[in-house]
């Protein structure tokens, strides 16, 4: 399980007003917990994981932090795309080696298509929306190793 699927949890718990959610994939099992003790707290969610508790977005932090993971975020506000046409390969996949310069995707902004070059060499470690999504400007598209 990949921090774009907890993230994907913690919205779906968000946007249906849940309180908790449970949920087994592969032999991993993750439950994702809101607690309202106080006013101050909340809102605050927890990941159950063999009897210890976490602040989710304080770990993500903490990973975010200790990685060399670099962020490519979006320029702008559009759809992102993976690939020049729906019958087209993707520009790149996780794992890929990228070069600078080289075409990672496409976001599309009022009708015009514009191509998203790299500005690092390395390698893609995750891709973290979707083909025809909405994407805002500067949020985390790609997750890349640096080479």
């Amino acid at each position: 399980m990949n921090i774009k699927e907890i993230k994907d949890m913690i919205n779906l718990m968000n946007e249906h007003n849940l309180s908790e959610i449970e949920i087994e994939k592969d032999g991993f099992k993750i439950k994702l917990k809101k607690e309202s003790k106080a006013p101050s707290e909340q809102g605050k969610i927890y990941v159950e994981h063999s009897d210890k508790h976490l602040d989710i977005g304080q770990k993500l932090k903490e990973e975010a932090e200790s990685s060399r993971l670099i962020e490519i975020k979006a320029p702008m506000v559009g759809t992102f795309y993976s690939a020049p046409s729906p019958e087209a390969p993707s520009y790149v996949k996780r794992e890929d080696i990228i070069e600078i310069g080289q075409v990672i995707c496409i976001v599309e902004a009022m009708k015009l298509m514009n191509e998203i070059k790299s500005e690092v060499k390395g390698k893609i470690k995750d891709i973290l929306v979707e083909n025809g999504e909405p994407i805002e400007f500067g949020q985390v598209l790609f997750l890349i190793e640096p080479l």
